[in-house]
């Protein structure tokens, strides 16, 4: 019994002094919770890294959208001076055009009654013309009277006048006249590509009734394709010919653009925004396609800080850290997790405003997804 009683009695205290350790061991964790060790082994297959403070390029810029856009002397709009029934209708959206290729053709019985008003007149013209010449030959010599020439020089003129309407309303159908004088009558007339480009848009088919008030497709060339900003009333005082924009087209590629400003805008539209137009300095094999909405910063300054990759940062509660080695040794680093204060910041960089104590100190920069 007095043996039990001993061994008892040990163990107690033996329990006593672990729980005295564990709650040494718990303060020591609390008072030093700024210090974190990590094994080289955990460093090594979080792929961590180091990495120093350095001096990056930050940008003073003004945030801004818009869309890709060509010049209105690159679009264009394909319509008929005349209505008529489509009879053939060979582009697709998307197909490449020249200028002077054939987009469209139209019939219409009117096409016909036109070019039979021109040539019946084209033959009474040379009458006319003749019968003016003689009542003027007449009138001078005082053989007739001043009302017959009057009369034949109106006769003359009057028709005179409509021949050159009717041949310029065929010139305007694409009809020759010169063809149309020979008896060469068509019911039907064509449309041709005003500038090279490509469909991108067609609203007919096959025997659909076209009038002059429709459009029968759109053409255009992105040759001058550019920027078509929009800033903002209270920045537009920011922004100058030939200052760099970066843009990006955030529905189809993370990649970023440069694109140069060209002309600024002298008129504030009703939602208090100015257009800013810019020239794009793009690969020839970027395929931008007109109206594409982008997101654009137009660089007005720069300036140099010192900074740490974005990478290098951990957030908590409003709050940023850093981890600083402090010290190290065979089998782990020691680091100490440090407060510090941002300013700027770009998609990769962030400026550190109290960067003194953090001179030649080695930082982790990599794998801090695991705090």
């Amino acid at each position: 019994m007095k043996n039990i009683t001993t061994f008892i009695i040990t163990l107690l205290f033996i329990a006593c002094g672990n729980q005295e350790n564990k709650s040494e061991s718990v303060k020591e964790t609390e008072t030093n919770s700024n210090i974190i060790t990590i094994s080289k082994q955990q460093f090594e297959s979080e792929k961590m890294a180091f990495g120093e403070l350095t001096e990056h390029q930050f940008y003073n810029t003004v945030k801004t959208t818009g869309i890709i856009d060509v010049p209105p002397e690159n679009k264009a709009s394909v319509s008929t001076f005349m209505g008529g029934y489509v009879t053939k209708i060979p582009l697709l959206i998307g197909d490449k055009v020249k200028k002077g290729q054939l987009v469209a053709s139209l019939q219409n019985p009117e096409f016909i009654e036109i070019q039979q008003n021109y040539l019946e007149i084209s033959a009474q013209l040379s009458y006319l013309k003749n019968e003016f010449e003689r009542q003027k030959t007449l009138y001078n010599e005082q053989i007739t009277s001043e009302k017959n020439y009057l009369k034949a020089e109106s006769t003359y003129k009057s028709n005179l006048a409509t021949f050159n309407g009717l041949r310029k309303k065929l010139q305007m159908m694409n009809l020759n006249p010169a063809n149309i004088e020979k008896g060469e009558i068509s019911s039907t007339i064509n449309l041709y590509a005003p500038i090279d480009g490509f469909v991108t848009k067609v609203d007919v088919s096959n025997g659909s009734y076209i009038s002059s008030a429709n459009e029968v497709l759109e053409i255009i060339n992105t040759d001058h394709i550019h920027l078509e900003l929009n800033v903002f009333e209270k920045d537009i005082l920011k922004i100058k010919k030939d200052q760099k924009i970066q843009f990006r087209i955030p529905e189809a590629s993370t990649e970023t653009f440069e694109a140069e400003v060209y002309l600024v805008g002298t008129f504030v539209n009703t939602d208090r925004t100015i257009k800013v137009h810019g020239h794009i300095n793009h690969d020839e094999n970027t395929n931008f396609i007109t109206g594409m909405f982008i997101e654009a910063a137009i660089i007005y300054g720069e300036n140099k800080e010192i900074s740490l990759p974005k990478s290098a940062i951990l957030n908590n509660e409003n709050n940023a850290f850093v981890f600083v080695l402090k010290n190290e040794n065979k089998d782990a680093y020691i680091f100490e997790k440090i407060k510090i204060t941002t300013q700027l910041e770009d998609e990769n960089f962030i400026q550190i405003e109290n960067h003194q104590s953090l001179k030649d100190k080695k930082i982790l920069i990599e794998g801090l997804s695991m705090f």
